[in-house]
């Protein structure tokens, strides 16, 4: 047992009122500057939706994450040697400036300095990177609260055609938001498919950096993250991502994105893992990935566990964190937040619990009828299917998506017996049962999701600086891959560089 320390993430999507605030507090602070006007390292896409860059969730498309071969994996975007050769100074599978869009400003001068006259004098958006004057056809966001248009919701890959069709029916328009930050996988296909060693994991906390110095611009990065959260800055020539604010973390601040977070959807901390086991989650069937990434969390408060933290190197501080972490709790425990598209089998870091969607029924008589037996058949008769947040969190596991929504219902339903006093115990217990739920646990989950303090969403371990300084490249966590003319193999987590 290799037991590692990784700062994850959970976002609680029922509590996401899609503000774009931590957008904005993450522009300002990293991509505001000439090359990165595109950039948005943390964004809020509209579900059903295209998303951002457009349609990146469409693997034959742009060639990202992994694919199994035999009894391991291989990388999408390195089918073979010769083809990976040839690509290396020409990716074909990047995404272009209108899958993303172009960004613009508004010549502000115009209004602002515009003479007396008898016309409202406007400001005209120009490009920000031509600075040629432009329509305006595309956005971070574009879709913005249009779920069930028939531009975007349309062409999101995870609706069948007839569910495509369905959406458009008055009754079943609806829409969540998804905030999209990089998930700091541990089997981070970017790391993987850069040739120069730019892109690195880092030992003490799992975060995966880029190094400007090393980076070439071959942009394999950008291919090979199924998530697209690696972006080319066409100024400086170099790749860049999200650092998860590792300066903030380091000072024990919250990153910008959880810190000015609106909805306090956002929940920080540190979980144990074993990095004995990555190869094999990752190369598992599509099926199973969920469950096996879950046992790789490991119980940071069992002494066997601990002991072999301290026998990897990590110091007993991280393993306090990791006891107090509201990630182990959501993820592990109880069992309520999933990954973001498993089946890219990058092993993300970053977790979320699905939303709760509004019930598909009908007037009668003034009275809105879903024909529910009880609380769970209302889950069948979501606007969006099953089918649809199981091909976002499970990789098609319906069974698994569904048994997170039936305990969140069950929280809610015995928050309503407490409040309000019309549920029947009897059904109250049938929940229970179901869901292998308690009263203490379903307080305990209320409290975490709707009573949180700072301390309580974000615990964030402290920096041992004096570690970090005498961390050689042996002792460092890097990703080994053999690398013949582009060839990659398959890569894993090992000592040494």
């Amino acid at each position: 047992m290799d037991v590692r320390a990784q700062v994850s993430m959970m976002f609680h999507l029922d509590k996401c009122i899609g503000c774009h605030t931590c957008s904005v507090a993450c522009k300002n602070i990293w991509t505001d500057r000439e090359g990165t006007e595109y950039m948005w390292w943390n964004n809020v896409e509209t579900k059903p939706g295209t998303g951002y860059p457009t349609k990146w969730e469409d693997q034959d498309k742009y060639k990202g994450g992994w694919q199994p071969k035999g009894k391991t994996i291989k990388l999408k975007v390195a089918e073979n040697k010769s083809n990976t050769f040839a690509n290396i100074f020409h990716q074909p599978h990047l995404p272009t400036i209108d899958d993303y869009y172009e960004p613009w400003t508004y010549k502000y001068g115009d209004l602002f300095d515009a003479k007396a006259g008898d016309d409202q004098p406007t400001a005209r958006p120009v490009s920000l990177i031509t600075g040629k004057n432009i329509d305006i056809n595309a956005g971070p966001n574009w879709d913005d609260d249009l779920s069930g248009s028939s531009v975007y919701a349309k062409n999101d890959p995870n609706l069948t055609e007839e569910e495509k069709q369905a959406l458009f029916e008055i009754e079943r328009l609806t829409m969540f938001y998804l905030p999209r930050i990089c998930n700091h996988c541990l089997n981070p296909a970017c790391v993987a498919s850069c040739p120069s060693g730019a892109l690195y994991k880092r030992g003490e906390d799992g975060i995966v950096l880029l190094d400007q110095n090393t980076c070439r611009g071959w942009r394999f990065c950008i291919s090979g993250c199924p998530y697209k959260k690696t972006y080319y800055n066409w100024k400086t020539g170099k790749s860049e991502k999200c650092i998860l604010c590792f300066p903030r973390i380091e000072s024990g601040q919250a990153p910008a994105c959880f810190h000015s977070c609106v909805g306090r959807i956002r929940y920080l901390g540190v979980v144990l893992y074993d990095a004995d086991k990555i190869e094999a989650t990752a190369s598992a069937p599509e099926n199973e990935l969920v469950d096996l990434q879950r046992e790789m969390i490991l119980d940071p408060h069992d002494p066997e566990v601990i002991a072999a933290a301290e026998k990897s190197g990590v110091p007993f501080s991280m393993v306090e964190a990791a006891q107090k972490s509201p990630v182990y709790k959501f993820v592990k425990k109880w069992k309520l937040a999933l990954p973001l598209h498993p089946e890219f089998r990058t092993l993300p870091m970053l977790f979320y619990i699905p939303p709760l969607l509004p019930v598909l029924g009908r007037m009668e008589d003034g009275v809105y009828n879903v024909d529910s037996e009880d609380y769970f058949t209302s889950l069948d008769k979501a606007r969006l299917p099953m089918r649809y947040m199981a091909n976002l969190f499970t990789a098609g596991n319906e069974e698994q998506v569904r048994l997170v929504l039936e305990k969140l219902l069950t929280v809610r339903t015995y928050k309503r017996a407490e409040e309000v006093g019309d549920m029947d115990s009897a059904q109250l217990k049938a929940m229970f049962e179901k869901t292998g739920l308690t009263p203490e646990l379903c307080e305990e989950i209320y409290r975490l999701t709707s009573l949180p303090t700072f301390e309580d969403r974000f615990v964030i371990p402290p920096t041992h600086r004096e570690y970090v300084a005498e961390l050689t490249m042996e002792d460092a966590y890097t990703f080994k891959a053999e690398i013949g003319f582009g060839g990659f193999k398959t890569v894993r987590l090992e000592r040494g560089a």
